[in-house]
């Protein structure tokens, strides 16, 4: 995916028709957020994890990442020092005692049987994230804001992939056991606005400090909405659904919002909604009932046996915390001072990394003003970017190019 067409998915509407009864219901929605980190091998065993590269189907793989019997686990130092990176990006409190858990389900695409993951001491924990709730995602709207509470950052690894044919399926265990993270917001936002807003900040975020490429459609960042309505007013908290695997912010808030009307049709009815795990049918736009919904206890987690507890210094702590590069919050702040733009101007440039650092480039290099750099790359060369369905990054027209351009 391309750094503008991210950028459209912004001010692109795909819920946009009325709700019944939505004045006397209020949306509850969390989300648990899941990247794959950008580390050289997997999360316990020393395979490659690059399993888009792989050759062919399993090869990949060991007997670690496999769950042959005696195989051990030994933690990945990189995909550590990652989590606790973004942690921090998160405002999180990072623990600097935690420990991993099995987590145990029986799915063809885990082959140990459990999953190793964190439970009761994550990684990070306690952060907050502050986003758009309103018509701020579109470009005349100034909007206003909220935040949104990060219960937990932990680490986890990877299922296998599963291809599905007419009567079967085929596993394949080149992305076992690849670095996974796990963000989980508390149930804070009320529209699907915020939702969106929310999302797409976390994967800006990721992008910026260079663990996940955020690239949607090969399925290394993917969403899971956890969905309840309650009267207007109200501070209870109702039976909710889980929207499973959302690989795309269409599918997120198209997936949201249905199951949010049809959770309201059901209370209207004198229906009870029922707590289970959903899935989204894309070209049926609709939701699908997949299981009953899992509670903790239903995982029967124990402490990993085979991995002690993780004691991280402080002074390695701090020295974690000095690679953090300022994050798009801060450079949206900064370019509004120093470069007199606007609000949304601002947050269009800052969206991803490479934006504002062309951004950046093209102003130093240029007689002209800053504003006329935005509205130059906000225009032709966005407008170019799509048709072309090129990255700003595969674009031969270095900044200095560009600035030479327009002046």
């Amino acid at each position: 995916m391309s750094n503008v067409k991210t950028v459209k998915i912004l001010a692109d509407r795909h819920y946009n028709r009325q709700i019944p009864y939505m004045s006397t219901y209020e949306p509850v929605i969390g989300l648990e957020i899941h990247a794959e980190l950008q580390t050289n091998s997997k999360m316990f065993c020393s395979c490659s994890a690059d399993y888009s590269n792989a050759p062919e189907p399993n090869t990949f793989i060991c007997p670690v990442c496999t769950g042959l019997p005696g195989a051990l686990p030994v933690l990945n130092r990189k995909a550590i020092e990652q989590a606790t990176l973004v942690g921090l990006a998160l405002n999180c409190s990072i623990n600097e005692h935690n420990t991993f858990a099995r987590k145990n389900y029986f799915y063809p695409d885990l082959p140990k049987g459990y999953q190793i993951s964190q439970y009761e001491l994550p990684i990070a924990s306690q952060g907050w994230l502050d986003v758009l709730d309103d018509d701020s995602l579109l470009p005349s709207g100034e909007g206003s804001g909220m935040r949104v509470i990060v219960r937990r950052v932990h680490l986890e690894e990877d299922t296998a992939k599963l291809a599905h044919e007419k009567n079967y399926a085929l596993v394949d265990f080149n992305r076992a056991g690849v670095p996974l993270l796990e963000i989980v917001s508390e149930p804070d936002m009320r529209t699907v606005e915020a939702a969106l807003s929310y999302a797409t900040r976390i994967r800006a975020i990721l992008r910026y400090l260079g663990v996940n490429s955020g690239d949607m459609e090969k399925g290394v960042l993917r969403f899971e909405a956890n969905i309840s309505v309650r009267p207007s007013g109200s501070s209870e908290f109702r039976t909710r659904t889980e929207i499973k695997n959302l690989n795309s912010f269409r599918a997120l808030t198209r997936a949201s919002a249905y199951e949010i009307e049809r959770q309201i049709k059901v209370y209207e009815s004198g229906g009870e909604v029922v707590q289970e795990t959903l899935g989204w049918d894309d070209a049926r736009g609709v939701t699908v009932s997949q299981r009953g919904k899992e509670d903790a206890h239903d995982y029967r987690y124990f402490p990993e046996p085979d991995l002690p507890p993780l004691q991280l210094d402080r002074k390695w702590i701090d020295s974690i915390k000095r690679q953090l590069p300022e994050l798009p919050d801060a450079k949206t702040r900064r370019f509004m001072e120093q470069y007199e733009l606007k609000r949304q101007e601002a947050i269009l440039l800052t969206s991803e990394r490479s934006l504002a650092d062309y951004f950046e480039d093209a102003v130093s290099k240029s007689g002209s003003p800053a504003k006329t750099i935005h509205s130059w790359m906000a225009g032709e060369l966005m407008r170019y970017m799509n048709e072309s369905g090129l990255a700003l990054e595969d674009i031969a027209l270095p900044a200095e190019r560009f600035a030479q351009l327009i002046d």
